[in-house]
């Protein structure tokens, strides 16, 4: 059934009052200082190592993974896991090597970054692209995925869920930085809480459909009826391959993903930059190990899912929804649950929406007021007033991502790969900009607008090419794949990530030995071997991490 009772709702009402009155505390607490950009966009030096951590995982946490990963659960099963376990590592290397870096050049936003390093020509195409990418991919993906998810478990008009999961989102997102940190803190509770318990009561569903109980019982089930939802590499004859294009995952594209998302990406890094190193660094690490137990909550679900639809256990209407598209797993899932837990994960999810539309709208917020209009439009503008502007602006793209979210097929190819494969648009240029820029001081300005637009250009040249050129003669290298609705021999996105990511490397290298030949000179960033160096605890919590991911993949390979 479709709806929620009495009781689900108490509980989602319950969490809502938590969440609206923690945060109301946090504003009024803080009131006297959110007329600071400072402290409004970025919550300077009071957010705790435990609040960074969670507001990471809320921020990151969301539709895409609840219902669009484990949509991708029910169709490849736990190699899906990689995008969890592999950020995992890289959040280690961010916070080794990126973090410092950034807090050592008292860098806020990623924008500013580049304008210091490069030139403002660079930073104002960037900021504008960094706008573009959030508003049309992210912010709509989420608004859409999420509004799915609650549709199929409340019922309610699709039009109103989406509305409604905007306007909280704005409300919490109006508070600031400082709100929305400590809020998710809440959030991540709600959501890890809810999602065990749904991972919980589908499993032990799967040992009840086989006349077993509990949740050893119900893995045990889950990994022989679906052994092969249950490998992490996956072979150049599995469907999905495609999208997971076998060891790429561990040595070629998953890695500009990652290091992209986590150390390149203003909605991310936002969280640890107004703290200091060692607080920022316990943060990240909190985050790493959070990140290790996010396949229980939203891909195992997904292959429960798998088992289940299988067997027929779900009725027509069900069944139906998850047959047209597989993003409906989850939501179809969570109406198995009991009256009252099933309001606890619909709190779950509505939390890691809420969430990271709040992280969303704030990260749009921080770019276009400083470092567009702060910068082009209205240099003269005081702290109250760039707050003020932040604000309107929250509230504009959160319109824009409910008007203009159904209409860009975000459910045609399911949703994680969409926001995936177009974010990968921009990312090999941008992380190849990026990594230069920390590290090599020759890279040049005109190497960065190579990589800028470059790296664009290359990437849909890499998209369109099947359609002018057969790239069959690839397929024994793994290179390219059959697509089963074209036809055509394509290269998978992560490869041609990859491929894409190289180009950048050499070009900037090129150009900027010429511009370096010529006499040009760069803005190098001030770096010191010391800022690398870690504490012990950091360091053992690191290599604990790594021996987790180390038996992971060898136990699931």
């Amino acid at each position: 059934m479709n709806s929620l009772s009495t009781r689900d709702y108490i509980v989602f009402l319950i969490y809502f009052v938590i969440v609206a009155s923690y945060g109301l505390w946090v504003y009024r607490r803080k009131k006297q200082a959110t007329t600071s950009t400072k402290d409004y966009f970025l919550a300077e030096g009071s957010l705790t190592w435990w609040a960074i951590g969670a507001s990471l995982i809320a921020s990151n946490i969301s539709a895409e993974q609840f219902v669009a990963m484990s949509g991708n659960g029910f169709t490849m099963g736990l190699a899906i896991s990689t995008y969890e376990w592999m950020a995992a590592l890289t959040l280690i290397i961010v916070a080794v090597f990126f973090i410092p870096v950034y807090l050592k050049n008292k860098i806020f936003t990623m924008p500013q970054f580049l304008h210091q390093r490069y030139n403002s020509t660079v930073a104002m195409i960037m900021a504008v692209f960094w706008l573009l990418l959030y508003v049309i991919v992210n912010l709509t993906s989420i608004l859409y995925l999420g509004a799915i998810a609650i549709h199929g478990i409340s019922g309610v008009d699709f039009s109103v869920c989406i509305g409604l999961l905007a306007l909280f989102a704005v409300i919490i997102t109006l508070g600031g930085m400082k709100v929305i940190g400590y809020t998710d803190v809440i959030q991540v509770f709600f959501l890890i809480l809810g999602g065990l318990v749904t991972t919980y009561i589908a499993v032990t569903a799967v040992a009840a459909h086989y006349g077993k109980t509990g949740i050893t019982e119900g893995l045990s089930l889950l990994y022989h009826q679906a052994n092969d939802h249950f490998h992490m590499i996956l072979k150049k004859d599995n469907p999905s391959y495609g999208d997971l294009p076998g060891l790429t995952v561990l040595i070629g594209g998953m890695w500009i993903v990652n290091l992209n998302y986590w150390g390149c990406n203003q909605y991310i890094t936002q969280r640890a930059l107004g703290a200091n190193l060692k607080t920022a660094r316990g943060g990240i690490l909190f985050a790493a190990f959070l990140k290790l137990l996010m396949p229980l909550i939203v891909v195992l679900p997904g292959i429960a899912a798998y088992v289940l639809y299988k067997q027929n256990v779900f009725d027509a209407l069900n069944t139906a929804s998850i047959t047209s598209n597989h993003d409906n797993a989850y939501p179809v899932l969570l109406n198995l649950l009991p009256t009252g837990i099933k309001g606890l994960s619909f709190a779950a999810l509505t939390a890691a929406v809420v969430a990271s539309l709040a992280g969303k709208a704030n990260s749009i917020a921080t770019i276009f007021t400083l470092d567009i209009y702060k910068k082009k439009i209205n240099p003269e503008a005081t702290d109250k007033k760039l707050v003020t502007v932040g604000k309107i602006t929250v509230v504009v793209a959160m319109i824009l991502g409910v008007v203009i979210s159904p209409f860009l097929g975000i459910d045609k190819k399911g949703g994680f790969q969409f926001i995936q494969e177009y974010t990968g648009f921009v990312s090999p240029g941008i992380f190849a900009m990026f990594i230069l820029g920390f590290f090599w001081k020759k890279a040049s300005s005109n190497a960065a607008l190579f990589a800028t637009i470059g790296g664009f250009a290359f990437s849909v040249f890499f998209k369109f090419l099947p359609k002018i050129a057969d790239l069959s003669f690839l397929a024994p290298t793994g290179f390219s794949f059959k697509n089963a609705d074209s036809g055509l021999y394509e290269i998978p996105f992560l490869d041609r990530m990859g491929f894409v990511f190289v180009i950048c490397i050499i070009g900037m290298i090129i150009i900027s030995l010429a511009d370096y030949a010529k006499g040009k000179k760069t803005n190098g960033l001030e770096i010191d071997a010391k800022m690398f160096k870690t504490s012990n605890s950091f360091a053992v919590g690191a290599l604990i991490v790594c021996g987790i991911l180390v038996a992971l993949y060898s136990f699931f390979w």
